[in-house]
């Protein structure tokens, strides 16, 4: 019997959708536009592509470039023709740009011309090269042109769909191996917790290159039959603008983005009155940030998505209806997530108390690319192991405290840097904080502080401020003004660079 009979694949979820409403708008992208039928049609044209280019079942494509019309085509197309699709964040250059490629054995690179320079700077590339959309070998115009070909590659749902890359937040990223049948799992989840409608009309200015704007807003969007309006960056005045055009009701974000947009002063010259559904996630939203922008928005609603990359990555989520009584929570766990909250013995914690969160799902990556070891210790005791140090409540809310790897230990006891944060962000002068440890003589380590600040303060003065709420032993002893704070290209925040940076720096060091 052939497989195909109980096929669950990713190109099924876009050929499904094309069949039900082959007219509706699917995606646009500057001045193109496709219905579901040509985008379907579109993707089996550059799925035959690839696969004429000698590329065969397994091998890995790289994608190197910017949202667009054509990012989304060769992503869906590499599942269609049986290929291995390697997202890599734009924003990176020379070796670390290398070091994926490599890492990933990635035989083929698709790339957006404004970053071609990168590519021709590397001592190695993939042998196969192209544009993602000028020129006859580009992927978009092998999409355009020519006959819909009958493509049947005998793709299955176990097969492996796209190496999922971590930020590399605290090590070298890691590629999460996501199959098929894993991510149509968790476009299900997404289409639930987030209530997704086929009329939603959504936009897509944060990078597909990530999970989320890929894998929780772009593919869960398709397989509804809603309509996706992409974006190449999310440059503040056009998300506005953008809302008010196209009547937008869904927009997802980090909250790098949500804060300044909130604040931009363009905010109420627009028609905004479309919006109902506002998505956060990729770093903790600080709560006095969201309850400014609740008061901002009063008719939106706030939907706070958590999880991480080898989860697909939503786990939880906080629903519009559940933040006014937890606003500092990231919700429960999504359809197909089992969470636990456990201590360094794999029992579970006691109600309110802090542990590691560990998960079963479907949604799970296989293991990590070429590297057993940390597969093997991220799985240990038949969980997942997250890395994250939450509490979980007696209905099953989980409050995230911190990144296990970011707890401070001073003088012997732990401090949750969120915490701290928190504290400091009520201060109106503080634009953005970010704490951690640094080394002390005395406490071994000690709480830092690294705020951008939004008018005048002195360290003295938020040192005091932090007193007001923090017990003695949390309040910063060291406050350091910086012009802006590390994050990847998706808003998570780099605090490994932080102390990396402060290291090098005698005045900082000492």
């Amino acid at each position: 019997m052939s497989s195909r009979v109980r096929s669950s694949t990713i190109s099924d979820v876009l050929t499904r959708s094309a069949r039900k409403a082959p007219d509706n708008l699917a995606v646009t992208f500057e001045d193109r536009s496709w219905t579901y039928r040509e985008y379907d049609d579109a993707v089996s044209r550059a799925a035959k592509y690839l696969r004429d280019l000698g590329l065969e079942k397994g091998d890995r494509v790289a994608a190197y470039g910017q949202n667009s019309d054509a990012y989304g085509i060769l992503f869906l197309a590499c599942t269609r023709a049986g290929l291995i699709h390697v997202p890599i964040n734009y924003a990176l250059t020379g070796g670390e740009l290398s070091y994926l490629i490599d890492q990933s054995g990635s035989t083929a690179i698709f790339v957006d011309d404004h970053l071609a320079e990168y590519v021709d700077a590397l001592d190695e590339a993939p042998t196969i090269r192209h544009s993602m959309t000028t020129g006859p070998d580009s992927i978009l115009e092998a999409a355009r042109n020519g006959e819909v070909p009958a493509v049947d590659y005998d793709i299955a749902d176990t097969d492996v769909a796209q190496l999922l890359y971590t930020s590399g937040t605290t090590s070298r990223p890691k590629g999460s191996i996501m199959t098929q049948r894993a991510l149509v799992h968790h476009y299900a989840s997404c289409i639930d917790a987030l209530d997704l409608k086929p009329n939603d009309r959504t936009l897509i200015p944060m990078p597909m290159y990530h999970s989320a704007g890929m894998h929780c807003f772009f593919l869960p969007n398709l397989a509804i039959g809603a309509t996706i309006h992409l974006m190449q960056v999310p440059v503040i005045p056009e998300i506005l603008r953008r809302i008010e055009a196209d009547k937008i009701d869904t927009l997802f974000l980090a909250p790098t983005v949500w804060v300044p947009l909130s604040n931009h002063p363009d905010f109420d010259k627009f028609d905004l009155t479309s919006l109902s559904r506002a998505c956060y996630g990729a770093s903790i939203m600080p709560v006095p940030v969201t309850q400014r922008l609740q008061k901002a928005l009063p008719g939106l609603g706030f939907y706070n998505c958590f999880g991480q990359s080898e989860v697909g990555p939503l786990t939880t989520v906080l629903r519009p209806e559940e933040h006014a009584d937890r606003p500092e929570s990231c919700g429960r766990p999504v359809l197909f997530v089992e969470m636990r909250v456990v201590d360094e013995d794999m029992n579970d914690v006691p109600v309110g108390e802090s542990g590691e969160v560990v998960y079963r799902s479907p949604q799970l990556c296989e293991g990590y690319w070429d590297n057993p070891e940390a597969t093997e210790e991220a799985f240990r005791g038949g969980w997942f192991h997250s890395g994250d140090l939450a509490k979980m409540d007696d209905e099953g809310y989980i409050t995230v405290v911190d990144r296990i790897k970011d707890v401070i230990n001073t003088g012997g006891i732990l401090v949750a840097s969120r915490d701290v944060e928190d504290a400091l962000y009520t201060h109106p002068s503080v634009a953005e904080v970010a704490v951690v440890a640094l080394p002390d003589e005395k406490w071994i380590e000690i709480v830092s502080a690294f705020v951008v600040k939004k008018g005048d303060v002195t360290s003295e003065e938020l040192i005091e401020h932090s007193r007001k709420t923090l017990a003695k032993f949390k309040v910063p002893k060291k406050v350091i003004f910086v012009d802006e704070l590390p994050r990847n290209g998706s808003g998570k925040l780099l605090k490994r660079v932080l102390r990396d940076n402060a290291a090098a720096d005698p005045e900082i060091a000492s």
